[in-house]
């Protein structure tokens, strides 16, 4: 009989040591069905010599489960590395929402944390001058809440249907198959909101140093609910306890051919050697007033509230610590989307935020199938309850019994119309249309400050990393790519111009 899998989310004792036991005796092998298998090698044939026979069902089975191997890679954030832990409040923010497990100071709950570049493939280096992403599963008491986040406070567009539009670019040409400059520039330069990101990206903190050192951020705005129905509006920050520490270009690009893995590596042995890391979770906090009456947009992913105006409130603190028994288990099968919410935690009208909504939930069921939900890595401690029935891998006992419809007279699941009796109404009303949002003087404020904030070696990084890449591409991308700069900054456009200008006079 196959042992019942470990609950991954409980167990400490889970076996992660980087070198496999030599003692002990795993047991008899056997087919998938459970038959003791006699030889592993030989196949069955007729003579030494002979026709493999297709009655040999341990080697079919055996070489069709490899053919199957492999689920469809995730189209964005492939490459990724995770680590289980757990998250304690550390202050009270029960004014704020009524979400249980932030509920008390020195409540703990367990959770699992991947990170990841965004863009490239599976198979690609952990170093690429890139976002990161930042996603964490809380497996609470009320269900599994998932903040799916990146390494930056903002992101390339503030438009849903450009989401799509956003990544085509950043991947392979359709002909070459190769990355192509002149791809991601056009794209980028014909959407001047996306330089606040692109900013980011091309100075150090693009390339940071291993997963450790570098924050995470909703980027979006959410809403938060208390018991009484009374909603704010937060950006969530979760800071390294490790401090910051980013790779130069060079760095970056001597780690990707020396180890692929670097931040796999060092976050897997930093947890071996007991060295968990750590980060603080802080809340910016908005009353609706404040939300909708705000100098910039706070639904508008592409824009950061000023901790000036709305100072960073501590919340609570996660340490990972304890790796992962089985990377395709827990990491590759592990499945987060901002859809997963908790009572008291719920989405602003960010319309970026709402598209995620969806498309995150529906690429892990074309990913892995209607029943992900049930992997371990993805289940809740609560089991879930519903009408929702069969499809395939249904491998729970599908309910059994119970009644698979709603309303109904034999005690099925019923929906507890109390938990969110208390909201407060959420007024929405306007003409039906296609909004469309122009570039205007606000989408070059913000990047202009991150420029003038860097001190002149990170903007001297900056100026080279950005300068070499828009280099590669066509002249009048190139002249395309410096009046945007020079919206942003004059001195910013006139360095790059010369680094251009040496590549091409005639620029």
């Amino acid at each position: 009989m196959i042992p019942p899998a470990k609950d991954i989310k409980q167990d400490p004792n889970a076996f992660t040591s980087t070198q496999l036991p030599r003692d002990g005796d795993w047991g008899q092998m056997t087919t998938s069905f459970g038959a003791p298998i006699t030889d592993d090698i030989p196949p069955l044939t007729v003579g030494e010599r002979g026709p493999i026979l297709l009655q040999d069902f341990h080697l079919i089975d055996k070489l069709a489960h490899f053919d199957r191997e492999r689920v469809p890679e995730r189209v964005v954030h492939a490459k990724g590395a995770g680590a289980h832990g757990y998250f304690e409040v550390t202050k009270d923010v029960s004014h704020l929402t009524s979400a249980k497990f932030l509920s008390q100071v020195g409540k703990r709950t367990p959770m699992f944390a991947r990170f990841s570049t965004v863009i490239p493939e599976s198979g690609s280096a952990d170093t690429v001058r890139n976002p990161r992403g930042f996603a964490l599963k809380f497996y609470t008491e009320e269900g599994n809440f998932d903040m799916v986040g990146n390494n930056t406070p903002v992101f390339f567009d503030n438009v849903l249907a450009s989401f799509v539009d956003i990544i085509h670019p950043q991947k392979r040409d359709p002909r070459t198959h190769m990355f192509n400059p002149d791809m991601f520039w056009d794209r980028f330069t014909l959407r001047p909101v996306s330089f606040h990101q692109l900013l980011i990206q091309f100075s150090n903190r693009g390339t940071p140093d291993g997963y450790r050192h570098m924050h995470g951020f909703s980027s979006h705005t959410y809403k938060l609910i208390n018991s009484e129905g009374v909603p704010h509006y937060v950006k969530w920050h979760f800071r390294t306890d490790q401090g910051i520490k980013n790779l130069k270009a060079e760095e970056a690009v001597k780690w990707a051919g020396k180890d692929p893995d670097y931040a796999t590596r060092d976050l897997f042995n930093a947890i071996e050697r007991g060295d968990y890391p750590s980060w603080t979770l802080y809340f910016q906090v908005l009353t609706e007033e404040e939300a909708y009456n705000y100098k910039y947009d706070v639904f508008d992913v592409t824009k950061v509230i000023s901790k000036k105006d709305f100072p960073l409130q501590e919340v609570g603190r996660f340490v990972l610590n304890r790796n992962p028994e089985n990377y395709f288990a827990e990491v590759e099968q592990a499945a987060f989307a901002p859809a997963h919410m908790v009572p008291g935690i719920a989405p602003s009208p960010d319309p970026l935020l709402q598209g995620r909504l969806f498309s995150y939930t529906d690429a892990h069921l074309h990913r892995l199938g209607p029943n992900y939900n049930l992997l371990p890595i993805n289940s809740p401690i609560k089991p879930a309850n519903n009408t929702m029935r069969d499809g395939a891998m249904q491998f729970s006992d599908n309910y059994g019994r119970k009644t698979n419809y709603y309303p109904n007279s034999f005690g099925g699941p019923h929906p507890n119309r109390s938990i969110f009796e208390g909201e407060k109404d959420w007024f929405v009303s306007g003409k039906v249309g296609r909004y469309r949002k122009d570039a205007s003087e606000k989408d070059y404020e913000q990047p202009r400050a991150l420029y003038r904030l860097l001190d002149k070696t990170e903007q001297q990084d900056l100026v080279d990393n950005l300068a070499k890449d828009v280099s590669l591409t066509q002249p009048f991308i190139q002249k395309r790519v410096l009046e945007v700069l020079g919206r942003i900054d004059n001195e910013f456009r006139s360095r790059v111009e010369a680094f251009l200008r040496k590549e091409n006079p005639d620029l």
